[in-house]
């Protein structure tokens, strides 16, 4: 069986568009296999990133999204009642340390901190999990690496992270690419010619400025990625601009009202 065939490796390529030095940073970082946390505004690259770089490095991904109500258990497994008895199913970070896996734990501060405390003795020299419930304790693969994201900037000072998480992480900062990069994100991801997508663009540049003056972010890479598709799919610019960039971004009257000027100028 070939390395593509194995469970939860990424079989084609994902599209990733480096705009510094993070894939060869990220590459030396897996070969020390530290831990690395990556940082940044919703929607600008960083899960994409880390599916690039799992497929370039040919190893496994086990992908989590976190949320307030995920338990330690959801994290490392449980014992199960089946008609045979009971069993013990691994969660996703304790199949990922089996396995040799990339673990990505996607908005790690949305996960309780009660729960996010079970990953320190897998991010020291250590490289263990313990496994309580099961009276096991797990050393993690010698290919096990582990991935923390969040946004620092959308955070309140309840979500952040404990200094001592976040000092046991190598980190990688994201924001969204410059403008020609973007616009060539934008114009192969969405299918659209690269004046459209330049255009797309500047109207996301426009949403950025109003961060912190009513807008809690900017339009993001992704979003404008949906933009494009619709426009793709034969819906009018500024329709898609609508359903895609303004109506997700607001609710306030006023805030739609900049959005939509914004994307009239430039489609209008």
């Amino acid at each position: 069986m070939s390395p593509m065939d194995k469970p939860f490796h990424i079989k084609n390529e994902p599209y990733y568009k480096a705009v510094d030095k993070e894939v060869v940073q990220f590459e030396a970082a897996y070969e020390a296999r530290l831990p690395m946390m990556l940082k940044g505004p919703t929607g600008c690259g960083k899960s994409r990133f880390v599916e690039y770089m799992a497929w370039k490095l040919k190893k496994p991904l086990i992908t989590v999204a976190c949320n307030e109500d995920m338990t330690a258990a959801d994290l490392i497994g449980r014992f199960l009642l089946d008609r045979d008895g009971t069993r013990w199913q691994d969660g996703p970070l304790t199949t990922a340390a089996r396995l040799g896996a990339i673990c990505y734990l996607d908005e790690v501060v949305e996960a309780r901190q009660d729960t996010t405390v079970v990953i320190h003795p897998l991010t020291d020299h250590r490289r263990l999990l313990p496994l309580d419930k099961k009276g096991e304790l797990l050393e993690a693969h010698p290919d096990f690496q582990l991935v923390i994201s969040y946004n620092p900037g959308y955070q309140s000072l309840m979500k952040d992270l404990k200094q001592s998480t976040k000092q046991r992480f190598g980190a990688l900062d994201f924001d969204y690419p410059e403008p020609a990069i973007e616009t060539e994100i934008v114009t192969h991801e969405g299918g659209v010619n690269p004046q459209v997508a330049e255009k797309l663009v500047q109207v996301a540049a426009r949403s950025r400025h109003l961060k912190g003056h009513g807008l809690d972010e900017g339009i993001s890479t992704r979003l404008l990625v949906y933009a494009a598709t619709l426009i793709g799919k034969g819906i009018p610019p500024v329709d898609a601009c609508q359903i895609a960039l303004v109506r997700p971004l607001t609710d306030d009257p006023d805030m739609r009202d900049a959005l939509d000027a914004a994307v009239n100028t430039f489609f209008g």
